[in-house]
């Protein structure tokens, strides 16, 4: 092993291995994926604690987001040249426009609009502003229809209104989308709305924008990053803003007809040349070579870092440091490294490579 690296401030496991890579002299990375707060209330206060433990021995972190990136330092009281913002990508290939579609979105003037919502249905993913802005648009603009897809705990809350303002003809419910199938079901829509209160990146309005869709979002966390203003329109996360915004894109994007004002093809071919997992491949990968040439930390350069975590949690990491720095003598006297069988490292040629991407 050359990196370990770990990702989830939330995950047991990427403490523990960040952990047992500097016991054993391993460079180390850190992804997060997620935004905190920053000592709001109990739960906040000990997960960051943990992670602020973890991080001190970490040879670099990796956020989504610049938004990120700024709540990872906060939280974790890190070296602002350890943290390096690295977007997320899609396969682009995989979210195409249907090319069929948007030919008869041209030709055809009558075409309902459709409004696509793809989440879980959860209070973090903003379904209550959604209960409010969909009899607002529906009561307004009697062409348009709202696909539905996810499921969670506030699905009834949907439910309830759709029945509560007898829009059953006008709101289709799709239940959980498995990803294979996103794809088929954004193709069918003009507009992709994003009602989350709390996103780091939130790629599902990259597969949207990729599909061709405008997009209207709440303007929250590291959502701003990610799509160029004119494939967005951003707005407060409350109902009057988001109703507003999406009452906009509407009037000036899709048309009372239909028609779109904006080429959804190009939408994909931005999206293509913007994000890919080559470009997030070769960051993360300079990111390795930076703590590969760093020397590493000895055990009382440890222990000092631990003890800089607090008064009462930096003794505890101490503690705890030194017990594994033990039983990892006691485990190597039992079984030598050099006894260990190491295996070889596989180097593949072109069409064996070719052969398995194939399979």
């Amino acid at each position: 092993i050359d990196v370990v690296h770990s990702h989830q401030a939330t995950s047991t496991l990427a403490h523990e291995a960040i952990t047992y890579a500097a016991e054993l002299g391993l460079p180390s990375v850190y992804t997060d994926h997620s935004l905190f707060g920053v000592d709001d209330d109990l739960a906040s206060v000990i997960l960051n604690r943990v992670l602020k433990t973890s991080l001190s021995v970490v040879g670099a972190a990796i956020c989504v987001s610049h938004t990120c990136r700024e709540n990872l330092i906060l939280r974790a009281n890190m070296d602002p040249t350890l943290v390096h913002a690295v977007p997320n990508a899609i396969d682009a290939s995989k979210f195409e426009p249907d090319v069929k579609l948007v030919k008869e979105r041209v030709s055809i003037t009558q075409e309902r609009i459709k409004i696509v919502v793809i989440s879980r249905l959860v209070y973090r993913k903003g379904v209550d502003l959604l209960v409010g802005i969909i009899p607002r648009i529906c009561a307004q603009h009697s062409n348009v229809d709202f696909i539905i897809g996810g499921d969670g705990s506030k699905k009834l809350a949907l439910e309830e209104m759709v029945e509560r303002e007898r829009l059953q003809d006008r709101i289709e419910f799709l239940g959980s989308v498995p990803h294979s199938n996103v794809r088929n079901v954004l193709v069918r829509g003009h507009i992709f709305l994003n009602c989350s209160l709390t996103e780091s990146f939130c790629i599902a309005i990259l597969e949207a924008a990729s599909c061709g869709l405008f997009v209207v979002a709440t303007n929250v966390g590291g959502v701003p990053e990610v799509l160029p203003p004119e494939m967005i329109y951003l707005a407060e996360p409350n109902v009057k803003e988001m109703t507003s915004a999406l009452d906009s894109a509407i009037l000036e994007k899709v048309g009372c007809d239909g028609g779109l004002a904006f080429d959804p093809i190009e939408f994909h071919e931005r999206i293509s040349d913007m994000y890919s997992w080559d470009r997030v491949a070769c960051k993360t990968l300079m990111v390795y070579k930076q703590v590969l040439q760093k020397e590493r930390l000895t055990f009382l350069q440890r222990l000092a870092r631990y003890k800089s975590v607090g008064p009462f949690a930096g003794y505890v990491a101490c503690l705890l440091s030194v017990t594994l720095h033990f039983i990892v003598i006691i485990i190597e006297w039992w079984q030598p490294p050099e006894l260990i069988e190491v295996v070889p490292d596989l180097v593949a040629s072109n069409d064996d490579v070719n052969k398995f991407m194939g399979q």
